[in-house]
């Protein structure tokens, strides 16, 4: 039996979701209440770093309109992120609730390096060392490289001169910023998602324009796979060392692929390979600042 409500009494269960049976046809039949609206259509996960950037201003779009009580504050605009100068790029990934990974950090890594200047330039360094994604360890201290993988990066850094602060035991070492393709740590460490990977890629794309160095060392997979997929024909499914020993490029710097530092502790034998790498690194390098400084000798003699 159905209840004996007015359409008014009827319209307020409605609103309140509650199910009352309505005659079908007869004396006191009423028409429904006016339909729920259907559901949006479901967006498909990405599958790969690729469709997560394309599929990145949509996201922001959906983020956007959310009720507020529920509203994701998403990262600053491409275009704001493309004008930051360092500083406000840093204050920028502190503050970013763009994703899940805001929900269980600790502190943002945003990077490290030499000193940074008090007007806003960012730190000189030639070199750029880009990892994955922070670990428990980073997390906590809000720094990348500082567990077991951090000391043997350290090590291999020093083996060619390089050090993440410019000078090092009283030796000139060649300075180096270090930062990752993810400023968040993935949940128990699991591999960052291309949707992730695609949030954070303006920081990075911004920080890269920003310190202009001379060479680029991308450090396993998923860092690969974020520089090189607008260069390498389907580099999600082409194994890392494929792309080892060559040089790419993003935007205009060049790129050398390595092995991640961790699986260098897993695996031993392959640290011969990642020495090969680091004096391709070397080699790249040396002709870069031969260049500039055969640049500037032409400029010296003009003016």
């Amino acid at each position: 039996m159905s209840l004996d409500l007015d359409a008014r009494q009827r319209a307020m269960l409605e609103e309140m979701h509650v199910h009352v049976w309505w005659p079908e046809s007869g004396e006191g039949a009423v028409s429904a209440a006016a339909p729920v609206a259907a559901p949006g259509p479901v967006r498909a996960a990405p599958k790969n770093i690729a469709e997560a950037m394309a599929a990145a201003p949509e996201l922001a779009a959906a983020h956007a309109s959310t009720p507020p009580a529920t509203t994701i504050v998403a990262r600053a605009s491409a275009g704001d992120i493309e004008g930051m100068d360092w500083p406000a790029l840093q204050q920028a990934v502190a503050g970013c609730v763009a994703c899940a990974l805001s929900k269980s950090r600790k502190n943002t890594v945003f990077g490290v390096g030499p000193a940074a200047p008090a007007d806003g330039r960012p730190p000189q360094a030639d070199w750029l060392i880009i990892g994955e994604a922070p670990g428990e360890n980073e997390d906590i201290q809000g720094e990348p490289f500082v567990g077991q993988a951090g000391k043997l990066l350290d090590n291999m850094l020093k083996a060619i001169g390089v050090s993440r602060h410019g000078a090092e035991d009283g030796q000139p070492h060649k300075a180096a910023c270090i930062v990752n393709v993810l400023k968040c740590r993935p949940p128990g460490n699991r591999n960052p998602a291309p949707e992730e990977v695609a949030q954070c890629a303006p920081y990075l794309r911004r920080q890269v324009e920003l310190l202009q160095p001379k060479v680029i060392i991308a450090m396993g997979r998923f860092a690969v796979q974020s520089l090189l997929q607008d260069t390498v024909p389907d580099v999600v499914a082409t194994p890392l060392g494929r792309l080892r020993g060559k040089v790419h490029q993003y935007h205009g710097v060049p790129v050398v692929v390595t092995y991640h530092p961790a699986y260098l502790l897993r695996s031993l034998p392959e640290k011969a390979k990642a020495w090969a790498d680091l004096c391709l690194a070397m080699d790249v390098w040396k002709k870069r600042k031969a260049a500039e400084t055969a640049q500037l000798a032409v400029q010296a003699e003009i003016g």
